[in-house]
């Protein structure tokens, strides 16, 4: 099943998402700009800037009895995540705004990459589409200088014009997730001071509700093209930093589900260099500790039998498999615990050796259900869907799931041969909350 323009055939049921979540709701600290929920009217040029948005759902091959399906989410060939869904949503109410009042918006995000790439595409899928006209919408993004190598270059970045009002900032420290507080403390510090100057709205939007609403098409697109076996569970598998992609699936299956349908159970897939979300769902247990490491002399890899939950072997016990994943202490941990403790699911922790070694087994599933990773590992750049395919078989062969209906969310997949990059060289480097209001003031004030 392939779902063409997802977003536009939804359209009704986000717009009434975004009404639910965010009218009449304080915006946090009370300062905050926001476009408001208002999408534009569903004309042929907003259905053409949201034409990316497709989403298939494909059968793979059974495993030890079990059935599995990929809800594959990464078919926008300038993002190839699920950022993509989130990013146009979010775009298209600044150009209802824009277009309503003439004001202008400068967004400015922090990421660990993927969503920075995603608003920048919805941005210039914006721009391209007549929608807004460059002066009047940009977006500056802020992401650890570890991730660059998963930026993608773009009119935004080859265009010199819409490269000086777009730029890319780059935090060089030991903790990539800084770029939170740089961004956040930006916004929160000078706001006043950059509109007045800059006479444009300045949209912090890493904020839960801008997500959830975009996410609601695969509960939606579930219900009307794939729905579960009424006498079964179904398990959805996600790699997940915060998961947004998860919270906004059962969001949208509270409206998009029949009555009396089973409650989606969901399983948490991370790694360890970010495990927390894992780690607090199992919080009080043994599986909510992580084990000790043994070095294996003979291999030089290192081991552990103790936590099923946890990688049987690493190369690194601290490494960091994919920088996409890089949220500690995620504020969602409390809402997913709820999910999962009430409805049914888990979660587990996998290694870049254990993805290894998965690879030939991971990528003949995928490509079976249409999507086909490279040959060679090494290539990969976005993690995502390998991890979270090795942490179910895993999960499978430890009996750690005993659902028999599972649907992995392919959130993100793809390598060093899809897209041209961005070189760190050619970024702004800021260190902190001054350097990245003196990028916005240089790139909004052309």
């Amino acid at each position: 099943m392939i779902l063409e323009n997802a977003l536009a055939h939804y359209y009704p049921q986000i717009q009434a998402a975004l009404h639910a979540l965010l009218d009449g709701q304080d915006s946090g600290d009370g300062s905050d700009f926001s476009p408001g929920s208002q999408l534009p009217e569903l004309t042929p040029a907003v259905r053409e800037y949201l034409c990316v948005s497709e989403v298939a759902f494909e059968s793979m091959p059974a495993y030890r009895g079990r059935s599995l399906s990929l809800l594959d989410l990464t078919r926008n060939p300038s993002t190839m995540t699920t950022k993509t869904f989130a990013s146009l949503v979010m775009v298209a109410r600044a150009v209802r705004f824009i277009q309503q009042t003439g004001q202008r918006i400068t967004i400015i995000t922090p990421s660990s990459a993927n969503k920075a790439v995603a608003l920048r595409d919805a941005v210039l899928r914006a721009i391209n589409c007549g929608l807004v006209d460059a002066d009047q919408l940009n977006v500056i993004v802020v992401v650890p200088s570890g991730s660059v190598h998963k930026l993608r270059s773009s009119e935004l970045f080859t265009t010199p014009d819409l490269r000086a009002r777009n730029p890319i900032a780059a935090y060089d420290g030991a903790n990539p997730e800084v770029v939170k507080a740089i961004a956040r403390g930006t916004v929160d510090r000078y706001r006043g001071p950059l509109e007045r100057e800059l006479k444009t709205n300045l949209w912090y939007t890493l904020k839960l509700e801008n997500y959830l609403a975009g996410d609601v098409v695969r509960a939606w697109a579930e219900a009307e093209h794939f729905a579960p076996d009424a006498s079964k569970d179904r398990l959805h598998v996600h790699a997940v930093s915060s998961a947004y992609g998860l919270l906004g699936h059962a969001y949208g299956r509270q409206a998009a589900a029949p009555r009396g349908e089973a409650p989606p159970h969901y399983f948490l897939v991370q790694h360890l260099g970010a495990p927390d979300m894992v780690l607090s769902l199992y919080e009080g247990s043994d599986a909510g500790r992580v084990p000790s490491y043994s070095r294996d002399p003979e291999t030089g890899r290192y081991t552990q039998r103790d936590n099923p939950r946890f990688p049987a072997v690493t190369f690194d016990p601290i490494e960091v498999l994919d920088t996409t994943f890089y949220s500690r202490r995620p504020a969602t941990s409390s809402r997913m615990n709820a999910l999962i403790n009430t409805q049914g699911g888990g979660g587990i922790v996998v290694s870049l050796a254990e993805c290894l070694e998965r690879h030939a087994q991971v990528r003949d599933l995928l490509g079976d259900a249409g999507l086909l990773l490279p040959a060679n590992p090494t290539s990969i750049l976005e993690w995502s869907l390998s991890m979270a395919m090795t942490g179910l078989l895993n999960a499978i062969d430890r009996d750690l799931i005993s659902e028999q209906d599972i649907v992995v969310h392919g959130s993100g997949s793809y390598s060093r041969n899809d897209f041209e990059g961005i070189p760190l060289r050619d970024l702004h480097k800021v260190g902190d909350e001054n350097a990245l209001r003196d990028l916005v003031i240089k790139a909004t004030a052309l």
